[in-house]
């Protein structure tokens, strides 16, 4: 075992932040720490890492080992250069690397005597170097740089020039060098993008040492985490498997719990009217017998009301009014910002009732094209045309269409006057905005309020074609699934850029990935690009390859996808007929089902005729009804087979 944590306690304000939190992480072993944002996940790693001191409780760490800690917005600082900044982590081996040359200057000129000394000592030294892979530190330095984003030419870029997101990149940089036998990282993907996401993880998977990680990245949760921590309602509790286990696991024992504390509410009820009830005779017996329940009744230990599930926020997201087939055409468009080109001749559609994802690294240009389609930016070339009927619903992540100056409540009202006081407040309500809260001001809020606040919008907006940047951003876990639940029943049209591949697995039909400054379709979902990406990247770089050959020319346009797309064209055709059968299928099944209610409706009716006092008696009558009811029988039983093909 290397950590304890052991009845850890908390309060800020006498309000309790941790109760009686207790766990241990084992060597080796890669662990998660989920919860709602402030529940107290951070505030628990600050006291596992002594910058905070417990109420009550014991953190305790195997002797002899070391911790890493990368806390949510721990930064570098300074003049290095950013391979200097993460050349320090091994300055160990740059000392016995000075030691061993100059050892091997002394050599040269040694007594024997000496040299004897000198030789055990280099021997020493050398294995002392090997055994700290000290022969292949510039290349683990370099495949680190290179994993989390930095490109060669960054590497001479001084600390002190980067953003702060890069500076975070180059902390973690430092920390997975140091390899501590224990990393704790709090929110390690914020600021990566989907190909050091990638590497992040493959890089921890095989890590020898034990992680404990925060983070609401519930794809790199599955991929990581052997065991999860769940902080809820000031309590821990410990589950086995990745985040995927823990969520079926905790839904089973949500339901358990309600159902007990539901009983137990409903015994106390029946107690307190039973109760009421002797007292109210009035005879000393009763009186007794009250009194004895009542003492029976504070013994008893109350539960607390389970957490309930997606209860706290209400998003339902539908269009005011149906948009036309074509919703978007995007043909030869083009953007630089100056010597830098993002992208040349790209094109593609959306047609109504898709929802599609933008991917790609940093910096490529995907929050670009939304801005040009949202008319936020010019085109250098190329036309973007909405069709007939589309009203956009923008999500900024920047939250630029949010007014700083205006209170929650100015925000809606402005843009939504047809609102009363009372509609305005329970929107915000639904958004857990409530109270005073709707009087405070846009710039005072958190990342993850705003993030609520633009999704109120959103939803108020009734628009049938949505266009969101990076929409999970601040939102914690329970949020991001209120959202998804929201978007798999929106009828409308998406399309949006997230780095959130859980979110783009749930959400999402097809992927455009631009990559290379091509713009690349796969018809599926984040797993489904995933099978197919290695494959396609091949046919575009064998393309440019050829390309280059003939003409000279380095540069790729959109014309590349469809040459090397034919394969996937094939693809998106099969996988669409296969959609449109699942669709005939469940279309097929809800006529069934509608065929069997109103069938058996009539059945009931007939039976209920046939009983009355006036058509009993009436035999022609009585005939008909049940030649009727025979026919019904026969239709359902039909139907209920046909029901239970389609249901499989």
């Amino acid at each position: 075992m290397i950590l304890s944590v052991s009845n850890i306690h908390k309060s800020f304000h006498e309000v309790p932040v941790l109760k009686n939190v207790s766990f241990h992480i084992e060597d080796y072993e890669k662990a998660a720490i989920v919860g709602i944002n402030g529940a107290g996940k951070t505030t628990l790693l600050r006291i596992i890492m002594g910058e905070m001191a417990p109420d009550e409780g014991l953190v305790t760490f195997a002797k002899d080992k070391t911790v890493g800690y990368l806390s949510q917005h721990e930064a570098v600082s300074g003049e290095n250069t950013i391979y200097q900044e993460l050349l320090s982590s091994k300055q160990e081996i740059l000392d016995m690397e000075q030691q061993i040359h100059a050892i091997e200057l002394q050599m040269k000129t040694a007594a024997e005597d000496r040299l004897t000394q000198l030789m055990d000592t280099y021997a020493s030294l050398t294995h002392a170097y090997e055994a700290a892979n000290g022969y292949a530190y510039t290349s683990e330095l370099v495949g680190v740089l290179k994993g989390l984003g930095f490109a060669e030419e960054d590497f001479n870029k001084s600390v002190s020039t980067l953003s702060g997101g890069q500076k975070t990149r180059v902390a973690l940089g430092k920390l997975l060098l140091l390899k501590p036998d224990l990393i704790i990282l709090d929110e390690p993907t914020n600021h990566l993008d989907l190909h050091s996401i990638a590497w992040l993880e493959t890089y921890l998977l095989n890590y020898k040492g034990a992680v404990i990680i925060v983070s609401h990245d519930r794809y790199f949760l599955d991929r990581i985490a052997g065991k999860i921590i769940e902080i809820d309602n000031t309590k821990s509790t410990v589950f086995s498997g990745n985040y995927s286990d823990y969520a079926a696991e905790k839904e089973i024992l949500r339901i358990s719990a309600y159902h007990a504390y539901m009983k137990q509410q409903q015994e106390i009820k029946h107690q307190e009217a039973v109760i009421e009830k002797l007292k109210s005779f009035n005879r000393e017996k009763s009186i007794k017998r009250a009194e004895s329940r009542e003492k029976m009744l504070q013994k008893i230990e109350v539960l607390d009301k389970p957490t309930q599930v997606r209860n706290d926020m209400h998003l339902t997201l539908e269009p005011k009014f149906p948009s036309g087939n074509d919703v978007l055409q995007v043909e030869g468009l083009s953007k630089a910002f100056g010597p830098l080109s993002l992208f040349e001749d790209l094109s593609f559609a959306l047609k109504k009732g898709e929802h599609v994802a933008i991917i790609g690294d940093n910096g490529t240009g995907k929050t670009t094209i939304l801005k040009m389609i949202n008319e936020l930016l010019p085109p250098d070339q190329g036309t973007i045309r909405l069709g007939t009927n589309v009203q956009i619903g923008y999500y900024d992540q920047e939250h630029h269409v949010l007014h700083p100056e205006k209170t929650l409540f100015q925000e809606i009202s402005d843009d939504y006057p047809s609102l009363n006081n009372t509609e305005i407040r329970n929107t915000l309500a639904a958004f857990l905005f409530t109270g005073e809260d709707v009087f405070k001001t846009i710039k005072t809020l958190s990342g993850g309020e705003r993030g609520r606040l633009s999704l109120a919008k959103l939803m108020l907006s009734e628009a049938n074609f949505l266009i969101l940047d990076e929409p999970t951003n601040h939102l914690d876990i329970m949020s991001k699934e209120i959202l998804e639940d929201a978007l798999c029943a929106y009828t409308g049209t998406v399309l949006y850029v997230s780095h959130d591949r859980y979110f783009i697995n749930r959400t999402a039909d097809r992927i455009l990935d631009l990559n290379r400054r091509v713009l690349t379709n796969y018809l599926g979902n984040y797993d489904y690009y995933l099978e197919k990406k290695d494959e396609q990247l091949e046919k575009i770089d064998a393309v440019s390859a050829s390309s280059r050959f003939e003409t000279g020319n380095a540069g790729r346009t959109a014309d590349d996808t469809d040459t090397v797309g034919t394969d996937a064209k094939q693809d998106w055709k099969a996988r669409k007929e296969q959609q449109a059968a699942q669709r005939k299928r469940e279309n097929d099944l809800k006529k069934c089902e509608s065929e069997i209610e109103t069938l058996e409706a009539r059945s009931a009716e007939i039976e209920t005729l046939m009983a009355s006092p006036e058509i009993c008696t009436d035999v022609a009558k009585l005939q008909e009804l049940n030649k009727e009811k025979e026919e019904i029988d026969s239709k359902l039983s039909d139907l209920m087979e046909k029901w239970e093909l389609l249901s499989e």
